[in-house]
């Protein structure tokens, strides 16, 4: 296996293209589903519950809305996207004709699925602060923590979409890991409220160190389970770089 080289831009340019040409199907749904639910839960709900951790629901909310759905949309491209690329439209044996290597290939899907959860990241912060629920300047670091928590789950995805037999298979990963961990990281509630082992536990879950540094930089509080949490975040994102670079090559060299 080699390193990547800079052709991959190449692989992410031609991913923009077609998003940026198909942009109008795609945002309407990928605006609405995270404000209804920052409405729904943070407006509706929040008037039942008041104050958390001494501030409105609706305010502890959101930064966890915009972790949760870069997470979501990294996934969704690096999962249903690159699979219906790899198997169905032949766009990665097309590109295997050009200069781009293997390794161009997969680096640049993973960093096109960081673009995609940078993009959803800042659209909801932009919804965010329009309703004034982003107190802290601080906040704009929200974006490149979202980007490299985007690389963390790109890559994540991409290695499950290397070893699954087929497109219906996603329907387990994001059932049995991605759905408990969008409810269960501290996005809707805080984890102080779980037994002390379970709390422990949880830091396991890639969402939980994003969501934390999401909610930290967006009220303006830190400590230094900060640097915990990106430390967690960046070995992840390490990590599956690495394996995803092995198993998506021996898919695509099979």
């Amino acid at each position: 296996m080699r390193l990547p080289s800079w052709r991959l831009i190449y692989l992410w340019q031609r991913n923009r293209d077609v998003f940026f040409r198909l942009w109008r199907t795609e945002a309407p749904g990928a605006i609405a589903e995270p404000l209804i639910l920052l409405l729904a839960f943070g407006a509706g709900l929040g008037g039942y519950i008041g104050l958390l951790d001494g501030q409105r629901y609706i305010e502890f909310l959101a930064p966890g809305i915009i972790a949760a759905y870069a997470m979501f949309s990294a996934n969704f491209e690096c999962t249903y996207g690159s699979y219906l690329r790899m198997e169905y439209q032949y766009t990665y044996d097309a590109i295997l004709a050009t200069p781009l290597s293997v390794e161009d290939i997969i680096a640049g899907e993973i960093f096109w699925g960081a673009t995609r959860a940078l993009l959803t990241g800042t659209i909801i912060l932009i919804i965010a602060a329009a309703f004034r629920l982003v107190p802290s300047p601080w906040a704009l670091l929200v974006l490149p923590v979202v980007f490299l928590e985007g690389v963390m789950f790109a890559a994540l995805a991409l290695f499950v979409t290397s070893i699954v037999p087929a497109i219906y298979s996603f329907n387990y990963y994001f059932t049995l890991f991605i759905s408990p961990m969008f409810l269960l990281s501290g996005v809707f509630f805080p984890l102080a409220g779980f037994p002390e082992i379970l709390q422990r536990l949880s830091w396991l879950a890639p969402l939980t160190p994003a969501v934390y540094l999401a909610r930290a930089l967006v009220q303006g509080t830190f400590g230094r389970e900060m640097w915990l949490a990106l430390g967690i975040v960046a070995a992840y994102a390490a990590v599956f770089c690495i394996i995803t670079m092995f198993s998506m090559s021996k898919r695509l060299t099979r």
